[in-house]
């Protein structure tokens, strides 16, 4: 649970964590995960010494690997020897045996975001939070940097679809990372430039009310340097809020978004198939209340109004934080190529297409079902969700719900633990009931067609049996139903005639 400082009972990440380099050898535990395998991996390229065990094997353990990690599949006491620091994330429960073990010989413990603050000391720190975008705006602002001929280092939780990976230690001052705030630990990284893309109701399994996801909030905007900058989206009123906070405290803010008080605004938004454009109109990007003038054109190779936010935050960070050519920055986020498992093309069978996205909270729900229903048109848009976390399922099943309601066909798996035991009575079930409420789930008849499937097994059959040429299938959720399109297009390419598999199927 969050404590009265924003940090939680297990760490403080209101103090000054120490260099990477007294670290001594680090220890991982769970190290193939998004997060830990990105710290590790700026460890290793720093010269430390990494190990790390699994539950598991992966691709992403036999990476690590080969970078010069000492990788374990299990979890064993044996793992922590000649460990001086292990890394662990809010997820690891005291009752694990290699964390027990460090315990027991008095090692440093660190929360992940602290071993990632360690190795940014010394660096211009940017960090990018907000319940949606965080990922894309990280990823969007990284590779700007980079057309602009600078080596930023950066720590993503998903892998940029350019480079095939999630972090990097590069040659320059630069140091980018996605700031998670679902356990208080955003606080830790007291950025020079910080990005807040949307304040929404989330995680609170571990705030409890909305009020004190605000109140962190808030605490995040006062970690930012002195002299630093906060980007906020004047479109999303939590967001908005912070921003009058902030400026209150004396913090430098430039908002964005589409709405006519915000400091760079999007107008003239538009966009053909996987492509989106805007033009950007501000008071000059110092916030001096000029008259408005054009900023340039925005063209980004993503779809959705909520990716040209992305871009728009990206490109506020990139300018007005970080001093980079307005133009050069907005010619690197029109070649941005996109993040892994964010509205990800998986393959097309026989004018069937099929995409992956690693939404799981109504915010990100809502943007993703908006954008696919304008993209498969006149198609059907099919959606297979996986709900995440028993909580977030009993808090949001009705926002949830709301935010499916568009497609066509709507397919419901069980709930993804991830870290949490099973609640009674929780199912992916609150989330179709819902929605059968509110839609004809017969599509003889015109309506809607909704199924809760709590076999994972049985859910790529279902889709590769109700779907026809021209839909749009799109797998969501943050865990593995990432795996079941791939499974579509398998049982597609079986059933219809193989010669219409497209370049790109899995």
């Amino acid at each position: 649970m969050t404590l009265a400082n924003g940090s939680n009972e297990r760490f403080d990440f209101t103090t000054e964590v120490p260099s990477a380099s007294s670290l001594g050898s680090v220890h991982f535990i769970a190290i193939g995960g998004a997060g830990m395998s990105g710290v590790a991996r700026v460890m290793l390229a720093q010269g430390i010494a990494v190990s790390g065990s699994d539950a598991k094997e992966s691709l992403v353990l036999s990476a690590l690997s080969a970078e010069g990690a000492v990788v374990h599949v299990g979890h064993d006491a044996s793992h922590v020897a000649g460990a001086d620091t292990v890394v662990i994330s809010s997820a690891i429960r005291e009752g694990n045996v290699e964390l027990r073990e460090a315990r027991s010989r008095g090692l440093r413990v660190m929360h992940r975001s602290q071993a990632l603050a360690s190795v940014m000391r010394g660096s211009r720190k940017v960090a990018v939070a907000g319940a949606n975008g965080k990922t894309t705006t990280t990823s969007m602002l990284t590779v700007a940097l980079q057309y602009c001929g600078l080596d930023p280092s950066f720590a993503i939780g998903g892998e940029l679809a350019k480079h095939g990976t999630n972090a990097h230690r590069g040659t320059g001052d630069i140091f980018v990372v996605e700031a998670d705030e679902s356990d208080g630990s955003f606080l830790v990284y007291r950025p020079d430039v910080a990005i807040v893309t949307n304040v929404q109701p989330d995680h609170l399994d571990f705030y409890g009310t909305f009020e004190a996801v605000q109140t962190a909030y808030a605490s995040f905007a006062a970690t930012v340097h002195p002299r630093g900058l906060l980007v906020t989206c004047a479109d999303d009123q939590g967001s908005r809020a912070l921003a009058g906070v902030a400026r209150a405290a004396g913090t430098r803010v430039i908002t964005y978004g589409t709405a006519s008080d915000a400091d760079v605004r999007l107008t003239e938004l538009g966009g053909v198939g996987l492509r989106a454009h805007a033009v950007l109109v501000g008071a000059g990007l110092d916030g001096a209340g000029l008259d408005a003038v054009v900023l340039g054109r925005l063209e980004i190779g993503m779809p959705g109004r909520h990716n040209l936010l992305n871009a728009t935050a990206a490109f506020v960070a990139a300018t007005a934080g970080l001093g980079q050519e307005p133009a050069r920055v907005l010619e690197g986020l029109a070649g941005f190529t996109g993040t892994r498992r964010r509205f990800e093309p998986k393959g097309e069978v026989a004018g069937v297409r099929v995409v992956d996205d690693y939404a799981h909270n109504p915010g990100k729900v809502t943007a993703l079902v908006e954008t696919a229903s304008g993209i498969a048109a006149p198609g059907r848009l099919v959606v297979v969700f996986q709900p995440h976390l028993y909580s977030r399922t009993r808090d949001f099943a009705a926002e949830l719900a709301a935010a499916l309601s568009p497609a066509e066909v709507v397919i419901v798996m069980d709930v993804y633990a991830a870290r949490e035991d099973p609640l009674p009575g929780v199912t992916g079930a609150l989330i179709t009931d819902r929605l059968l409420d509110a839609v004809q789930p017969n599509p003889d008849e015109g309506g809607r067609f909704v199924r809760f499937v709590p076999s994972w097994s049985d859910v790529a059959p279902l889709v590769a049996q109700l779907v026809v040429p021209g839909d749009l299938v799109v797998t969501v959720g943050a865990g593995d139903v990432t795996m079941i399109g791939p499974e579509i297009l398998r049982l597609l390419t079986q059933r219809l005639d193989p010669t219409a598999v497209t370049a790109g199927t899995e």
